[in-house]
């Protein structure tokens, strides 16, 4: 079967070495982020180099299962499908894969419960994270609300919002993988007393400029939208409703802030959790800074992209979809991506049984409006 597909591929059109379909702006950005560099900072890594660093590297995972595919072959068929941009992964692939660092996902999603330990704890593991080249997902529901009662010092609680700005400076110091700096995606349920200074924080300028926020929405929220009633604001250390909030305001308030901001989004945490084929693993509460993948605590994703530009042919001076391209481009995408899977060296060992035992890849498109066009 991959010598049939690799002979369709070459049926395709032969990529040809020093010719690869890149832009300037496209060559500079690889100089600044994803080439090998020597000591000095200097770039010693061409495109194509990286390409087939990326390919040998990936295709190595051939071997774990004794499959009759050759690893020679398999990252001949990754470079192609890479070096013509047909399909491209998330950066940290491109940037670590056959490195020292071999962190390979983009997406995690790290659980913080209602202590001060669980909170800094998950602060130190994220730091791990976006040094290796990945970003991160929390939901800050199950934290207190602001001005709850604390009894193991008879204080008060400071509340979620104000433990996401510590995550928002523990980014703001550390520089991924000494390329990018972090992203995070900040969640907090609907019904967390805490829900409408969450909401608005980011209308204050220079507030969470590392993070997107999003609002958890629940179908309750959702039904008293429906009938203009209120619904409850529940403690999440006593499971316990505080008061009542009319629905409506705070739709209003979420769209008002969307607005001005661009933060938050929502989330439907309830529709979510219904198409999670794991659920005896755990609730998922939160997705990867972008928004993409809902993931459960400690799990990661690796991500790439099929370029639809690509995915077209000329025929009688119009252009038309090439299904079959798109097939076997799916197919060798997805191989190539559940491969990262086990070449990936995780920066926690939580999160490599998570991504060994499920196996969550995503698979998704860009050149979308280009695609169109040209039809």
């Amino acid at each position: 079967m991959l010598r049939e597909v690799h002979r369709e591929w070459t049926s395709l059109g032969e990529l040809k070495m020093g010719s690869l379909p890149l832009s300037a702006p496209a060559i500079a950005i690889l100089e600044k982020r994803y080439l090998k560099k020597d000591a000095q900072g200097q770039v010693i890594e061409f495109p194509e180099e990286m390409f087939w660093r990326v390919a040998k590297n990936i295709a190595e995972a051939e071997r774990f299962y004794g499959n009759q595919h050759s690893p020679e072959e398999l990252s001949e068929i990754f470079y192609r499908m890479m070096a013509s941009l047909d399909f491209l992964p998330n950066s940290p692939c491109l940037m670590n894969a056959g490195r020292d660092l071999q962190q390979l996902a983009a997406c995690f999603v790290l659980p913080i419960e209602d202590s001060l330990d669980s909170i800094f704890e998950t602060v130190k593991q994220t730091a791990l994270i976006h040094q290796s080249g990945g970003g991160t997902g929390f939901s800050f529901s199950r934290l207190r609300p602001k001005d709850d009662s604390v009894q193991s010092t008879g204080g008060i609680a400071s509340g979620p919002v104000s433990f996401m700005k510590v995550f928002n400076m523990a980014t703001e110091v550390i520089k991924q993988g000494g390329t990018r700096r972090g992203a995070n995606m900040g969640v907090l349920r609907v019904d967390h007393p805490d829900i409408m200074e969450f909401i608005a924080v980011k209308k204050h300028l220079n507030e969470m400029e590392n993070f997107n926020l999003s609002v958890g929405i629940t179908k309750s929220f959702m039904e008293a939208l429906g009938k203009d009633d209120e619904y409850d604001l529940i403690n999440p250390r006593t499971k316990q409703p505080v008061r009542q909030i009319k629905a409506s305001k705070v739709l209003e308030e979420i769209a008002s802030a969307a607005w001005e901001t661009g933060d938050p989004g929502i989330l439907f945490l309830d529709r979510i959790n219904e198409a999670n084929p794991t659920p005896e693993l755990g609730e998922m509460e939160s997705t990867n800074p972008c928004g993409e993948v809902p993931l459960l605590p400690f799990e990661p994703c690796v991500l790439g992209s099929i370029n639809l530009l690509n995915m077209l042919r000329e025929k009688d001076g119009r252009w038309e979809v090439d299904f079959d391209k798109i097939s076997m481009t799916v197919r060798q995408a997805a191989h190539f991506l559940d491969n990262v899977i086990d070449m990936n060296q995780y920066p926690l060992p939580q999160i490599s049984q998570m991504a060994k035992g499920n196996r969550k890849i995503g698979l998704g498109v860009m050149g979308l409006a280009h695609f169109f066009i040209r039809l």
